[in-house]
Parts: C-alpha cells; sequence; structure tokens
C-alpha cells in the first residue's frame, strides 16, 4: 500500500521560496505529481515526475518557479517552489500513480499542505 505524507507548507511573502516535500512509502517506482486546489476552484496540476526517467512537465503557470525533484534514497519527492505569487496559494497535494497530468490516473494521494502567499 502507498501512503504519502506532505510537509513544508507555510506562510510566505511574495517573491519567497518555500520547498515542499513528500515522503513516499511502500512501492516507489511510481510516477509523481504535485496539484494543487484554491478556495472554490477546482484542483489543477502542477508538475510531474517520471518513475523510470528524468522526464518533467511543469504547468505553464508554474514553469520556471517551480521544480519538481526525487531523492530516492529517502524516498521522498521535493517541490522547490520560488518567485511565489499570491495566486499560488492552494492546499498542495502530493500524487503517485502513472506519469501524467491529470488526477485521474494517480490512484494515491497525500493529504495535502497549505501554501500561503501574501502580496
Amino acid at each position: 500500500q502507498v501512503q504519502l505524507v506532505e510537509s513544508g507548507g507555510g506562510f510566505v511573502q511574495t517573491g519567497g521560496s518555500l520547498r515542499l516535500s513528500c515522503a513516499v512509502s511502500g512501492p516507489t517506482l511510481l510516477g509523481m505529481g504535485w496539484f494543487r486546489q484554491a478556495p472554490g476552484k477546482e484542483r489543477e496540476f502542477v508538475a510531474c515526475l517520471s518513475a523510470t526517467t528524468p522526464s518533467t512537465h511543469y504547468a505553464e503557470a508554474v514553469k520556471g518557479r517551480f521544480t519538481i525533484s526525487r531523492d530516492t534514497t529517502k524516498n521522498t519527492v521535493f517541490l522547490q517552489m520560488d518567485r511565489l505569487k499570491p495566486e499560488d496559494t492552494a492546499v498542495y497535494y502530493c500524487a503517485a500513480g502513472t506519469y501524467s497530468t491529470l488526477a485521474r490516473n494517480y490512484p494515491h494521494w497525500g493529504q495535502g499542505t497549505q501554501v500561503t502567499v501574501s502580496s
């Protein structure tokens, strides 16, 4: 059984940085994704990382500011978020499954971590 536990959310000012972590237990050869959901909005794709290659993909809104990576020795996936904007405010979710931009391709989800960016 796959379990995902996110951490690293918090409150930051515009232009600041945060690094989210997602600790993975269980099978680790999975595609990993980060999604986010702002109040009153649908969950949206942020970034994903292939299970077996260095391939990554980013939403246009975060491209060049966010970086997804994996530490295989610690079974942890990271989302480095730089130059944060108020519109990045959301609950961020880590997901495991098939390398994809679609939430339905990820059967395993973490509980979410809040990121708040002040203007």
